[in-house]
């Protein structure tokens, strides 16, 4: 549902005006001095979650690691070797 508020209703109300486009769905026209400057809407939700036919196409968008594939390697190698070991104990026992 479309209303119109002026701007100092607006800051007047926004928590309650936030509540009524996130719950209800309202739409808000915002008007200063009688005339329209801002539309409030909900926030349409994008899709989270992504099908697995979706990986290759993402694959496909990662940078090349051609020149660099050795020394990504190499660093990869070095992280692996060089971990630090772990306490004997927990520290929450």
């Amino acid at each position: 549902m479309e209303k119109c508020i002026t701007a100092t209703q607006a800051i007047r109300d926004f928590s309650e005006l936030l509540n009524k486009i996130k719950y209800k769905g309202d739409h808000y026209i915002i008007e200063r001095n009688g005339k329209p400057v801002a539309y409030m809407e909900p926030i349409k939700e994008t899709k989270k979650v992504k099908a697995l036919k979706e990986l290759k196409f993402l694959l496909n968008e990662l940078p090349s690691l051609d020149d660099d594939l050795d020394a990504f390697a190499a660093d990869i190698e070095n992280i692996w070797e060089n971990q630090p070991s772990l306490p004997e104990r927990s520290i929450w026992e």
